[in-house]
C-alpha cells in the first residue's frame, strides 16, 4: 500500500516532473498544435475504475505520455494562434508550484497574512506597471477569470443601484445591464447568475465599421428603461473585444453613465495589459474619470499561468457590502479590528488559492522591461502579418488591429457570400487538422473571418511566415 509521499520521494519524483515539463516546452514545436483525438479516445485509454491499491508514481509519467498527451491541444505551441494567448512561463510555473507546496488557503488575512499582503502589493505593482488611476491603488484583487470579475462588478453595481436591498431582500424590480453585440458572453451569464435575467440584458448598437459601442444609443436605452420603471444597474464597456479587439469609447460612454448615475465596468481582459508599454496607454482613457471597476487578465498576455485576473474597484464599499458575510466560525481578532483585508469578501467563493505568488514571480523575473518586450513582440508580428495580408489582393484584412490579433478573409473570386463562408470554414478545418497551426474564426457583417492571435512566448517571425504560407496554400485555388 502506498502511504504519504515522503520528502525524499517528493524530491525524486519532483525532479522527474520538472524535467518532463522542461522537455515538453523544449520539444513543443515538434508536436501537432491541435489534438487529433476523437471524442471518447482519452476515456477509452483510461481504466474504468480507480485502483484499489495505491500505485506509486513510477508509472504515472509514462501513462501521461501514453494516455493523456494525445488529447492535449498545445496552447504554448509557437503556432497556436486560435485564441488569445494563455501564457505559461517558467517563473509562473514555479510560482504556482510554490503556491501548491505551501498549500495556503488565503480566504482571510488571519489564515495567512502573507497571502493577503502579497496580493495587495502585486495588485498595486500591476496598477503601477499599467499606469492605472490612483483610485485603484489598494483596491485590487486577483480573481480566477474575467467572468468572475464581471460578476463581482455586477453584484456590486446591483447593491449600489438598489440602495443595499438586492443582497438581503432580493431583486424587487426590473434591473438592467447594458452591453453590445461584441461584449463577452460572460456578461449575459453574470446577469443570469445575479438574478437580473437574460431578458434584461440590453444590447447597445455598435458602429458598423469599428464595432465599438454607440454612446448615443446607450443614452437612448437608459432613458427609455428608466422611463419604463427599470433600474439601470451597470454598463460594461470593452477594451479589446474577443471577436476583433474592438475598443469601446470609454470616455463618451462614461459621460453617459455619469448623467444617468450608472455603474461603469470596463472589461479589458485581453488588451489591458498592453498598457505596460507607454505607447499603448491610450487604452486607459476614461478610467480615471468614469470607471467604477476595471479588470484585465495577466493570464492572457502577461506571461502568467491561468488563472489570474485582476479586478480593481474605484470604491470597494459597494462590493464589500454586497458580498461580505461573517459567520461565527470565521470571526477573528484581525477581521473585527477592521485593520486588514479579507479577500473572501472580494469574490464569489470563500476559499482562495495563493495566486499572488505566480504574479509576483513573473513581475520579479521579467521586470517592466521584459514585459514590455513581450507585448511589443506580439503586436509587432501582428502588424507585419496584417501588412502581408493587405498586400495580397486575394484577401481582405480588417484595418483595426491595434494589439496582437489579425482578422482577415479570403475573397474567393466568383463565390456567393454563403459559398465563400463555407469555403473559408473548410479551409480553417483543414489547416487545424494538419497540426501545423491552429486558427479560429468569427463572423462580421455576414462574412466569416479567420482570427490569428499572436502572443505565445515562443512565437517568432518564422512561425508567422510559415503560417501565412500554409494559409495561402489552403485558401487559394
Amino acid at each position: 500500500m502506498a502511504g504519504h509521499m515522503t520528502p525524499d520521494e517528493f524530491r525524486r519524483y519532483g525532479k522527474q516532473v520538472i524535467d518532463w515539463i522542461a522537455d515538453y516546452h523544449e520539444s513543443i514545436a515538434s508536436r501537432p498544435v491541435m489534438s487529433r483525438a476523437e471524442p471518447g479516445d482519452v476515456l477509452a485509454a483510461l481504466p474504468e475504475h480507480p485502483p484499489e491499491k495505491g500505485e506509486g508514481f513510477d508509472g504515472l509519467l509514462a501513462a501521461l505520455d501514453r494516455d493523456i498527451m494525445p488529447g492535449v491541444t498545445h496552447w504554448q505551441h509557437p503556432s497556436f494562434f486560435g485564441y488569445f494567448p494563455s501564457n505559461s512561463t517558467g517563473p509562473s510555473i514555479l510560482g504556482d508550484l510554490l503556491s501548491s507546496g505551501l498549500g495556503v488557503q488565503g480566504m482571510m488575512w488571519a489564515t495567512s497574512p502573507a497571502a493577503t499582503e502579497l496580493e495587495t502589493r502585486v495588485a498595486d505593482w500591476t496598477a503601477d506597471l499599467l499606469d492605472l488611476p490612483a483610485k485603484f491603488r489598494g483596491n485590487g484583487a486577483i480573481q480566477d477569470s474575467a467572468s468572475s470579475a464581471c460578476l463581482v462588478a455586477l453584484l456590486s453595481a446591483l447593491h449600489q443601484a438598489g440602495g443595499g436591498a438586492p443582497g438581503p431582500d432580493g431583486i424587487d424590480r426590473r434591473r438592467t445591464l447594458y452591453i453590445s453585440s461584441q461584449t463577452h458572453s460572460s456578461l449575459e451569464k453574470a446577469a443570469r447568475v445575479a438574478g437580473v435575467g437574460s431578458a434584461n440584458v440590453r444590447v447597445v448598437d455598435v458602429d458598423p465599421v469599428t464595432l465599438a459601442m454607440d454612446p448615443a444609443h446607450l443614452d437612448a436605452l437608459l432613458t427609455e428603461d428608466a422611463a419604463a420603471g427599470a433600474v439601470p444597474a451597470m454598463v460594461c464597456a470593452t477594451v479589446g473585444t474577443t471577436s476583433t479587439t474592438a475598443v469601446d469609447p470609454v470616455p463618451a460612454i462614461g459621460e453617459v453613465c455619469r448623467r444617468h448615475g450608472v455603474w461603469l465596468h470596463v472589461d479589458a481582459a485581453y488588451a489591458g495589459v498592453a498598457a505596460v508599454c507607454p505607447e499603448f496607454r491610450w487604452v486607459n482613457e476614461g478610467l480615471a474619470e468614469y470607471a467604477s471597476s476595471y479588470s484585465t487578465n495577466p493570464h492572457k498576455w502577461m506571461l502568467t499561468n491561468f488563472d489570474c485576473t485582476l479586478l480593481w474597484m474605484a470604491d470597494r464599499a459597494p462590493m464589500l457590502n454586497a458580498l461580505s458575510i461573517l459567520p461565527e466560525y470565521l470571526r477573528n481578532n484581525a477581521t473585527t479590528s477592521g485593520d486588514v483585508i479579507d479577500y473572501r469578501d472580494w469574490q464569489i467563493p470563500l476559499g482562495r488559492r495563493f495566486r499572488a505568488l505566480k504574479l509576483w514571480s513573473v513581475i520579479r523575473w521579467y521586470g517592466a522591461e521584459g514585459l514590455r518586450e513581450h507585448i511589443r513582440t506580439g503586436s509587432g508580428l501582428a502588424d507585419e502579418l496584417a501588412a502581408l495580408i493587405a498586400a495580397d489582393p486575394r484577401y481582405e484584412v480588417r484595418p483595426d488591429h491595434p494589439f496582437g490579433l489579425v482578422c482577415f478573409r479570403p475573397l474567393w473570386d466568383g463565390l456567393t457570400t454563403d459559398e465563400a463562408n463555407a469555403a473559408t470554414m473548410d479551409a480553417l478545418n483543414r489547416l487545424n487538422a494538419s497540426g501545423d497551426l491552429l486558427l479560429s474564426h468569427t463572423k462580421i457583417g455576414g462574412h466569416v473571418l479567420l482570427r490569428m492571435a499572436i502572443g505565445a512566448p515562443s512565437t517568432e517571425r518564422r512561425h508567422i511566415l510559415a503560417a501565412w504560407d500554409r494559409i495561402r496554400e489552403e485558401t487559394t485555388a
